[in-house]
């Protein structure tokens, strides 16, 4: 059974829906909502048809196809600059230090205030594989590809990039965040907020909420427990997104609290240890890899076994008919580990 990761077409729109429908909510890049999926495959269409090497605010969608099914099993999100549309809002967790020499005291009280600190960056989101699906390294296929995507159209993405992590949702669908901060003034439960933003974008947010620093210390406790960790389920996607070099430095999702991870694009590791080469020939062996060819709508990635050979690199046969290639075609590739 072999996986491939390719672009998003219109035909990939239902079963897109049918996951969005599985997220349990606080997924706003993936919503259960027809009107809003075909509109970002509209969108990705427009970028992958764009064939310039320039900087533009853009949508790339991918999928994880089950070549032996034809099913679409997993998806994936790449925003080449975020902030150009609309403001793009974190909170920035910090602290303020004030003494008294009167009482001898020095007070340290933590405070969210909102920022715009990183708009301009490019993003990766929207990641989501199928319950059924999440054994044999699908998932970091799906996120790794991203990386080598933006390898090979470097120039369409930004020098700084993010990663916004889902934050903690509860057993009924709520976010202690949100219940703790925003919610209390729009008067809109977590899931209507979501849904709305998932479908409108989160400008609303923008317009509502208050400008002025929030201190932690005025939020629940369970609000304030929330701040910057990831939801269960993201756990793993967070130590992915470590080992390719992404920190936390204390950003966090406006909405649910969760951690924005962030990075220098060229140091990313699936990015700056990728390699380019021409396939020399077919053999079993090798190192296990991803395995990534062709531009813009054509691009596949796959997982293979890959070898130095004279010319070249030799790569396994399966590996070979999964992305339709053959001796001579160029590949970009990085080691699993």
């Amino acid at each position: 059974m072999t996986f491939v990761v390719r672009a998003a077409t219109d035909r990939d729109l239902q079963p897109l829906y049918e996951m969005a429908k599985l997220t349990g909510g606080g997924f706003t890049n993936l919503p259960p909502d027809r009107s809003a999926l075909t509109a970002k495959l509209e969108r990705a269409h427009a970028a992958f048809a764009r064939d310039a090497a320039t900087l533009e605010d853009e949508l790339f969608m991918l999928v994880l196809e089950n070549t032996a099914t034809g099913e679409v099993r997993g998806t994936c999100q790449l925003f080449t600059q975020v902030g150009r549309r609309h403001p793009f809002y974190s909170y920035r967790l910090g602290m303020l230090t004030q003494h008294s020499g009167k009482l001898d005291r020095t007070f340290r009280a933590e405070m969210l205030t909102l920022t715009t600190d990183l708009e301009g960056s490019c993003e990766v989101g929207g990641l989501f594989l199928h319950p059924g699906e999440r054994a044999g390294g699908l998932g970091l296929l799906l996120a790794r590809a991203r990386y080598l995507f933006i390898a090979a159209h470097r120039a369409r993405f930004a020098d700084r990039i993010l990663a916004e992590l889902r934050g903690i949702i509860d057993e009924a669908g709520g976010s202690p965040f949100w219940d703790g901060l925003a919610g209390r003034f729009f008067g809109m439960n977590f899931q209507d907020a979501d849904q709305f933003n998932a479908v409108h974008g989160h400008q609303f947010i923008a317009d509502l909420m208050p400008k002025h620093p929030i201190y932690t210390a005025m939020l629940t406790e369970t609000a304030r427990a929330s701040i910057g960790l990831p939801h269960p389920s993201g756990r793993a996607a967070m130590r992915m997104l470590e080992n390719e070099g992404f920190a936390y430095e204390r950003y966090v999702d406006i909405f649910d609290g969760g951690p924005t991870m962030t990075a220098r694009t060229d140091r990313v590791r699936s990015v700056a240890e990728s390699r380019v080469g021409r396939v020399a020939a077919v053999s079993e062996g090798g190192v296990e890899s991803l395995v990534a060819t062709g531009r813009l709508g054509d691009f596949r990635c796959a997982f293979g076994g890959v070898a130095e050979a004279e010319g070249g690199v030799a790569l396994s046969a399966a590996c070979v008919e999964a992305l339709g290639i053959g001796i001579g075609d160029e590949v970009r590739t990085v080691a699993r580990l």
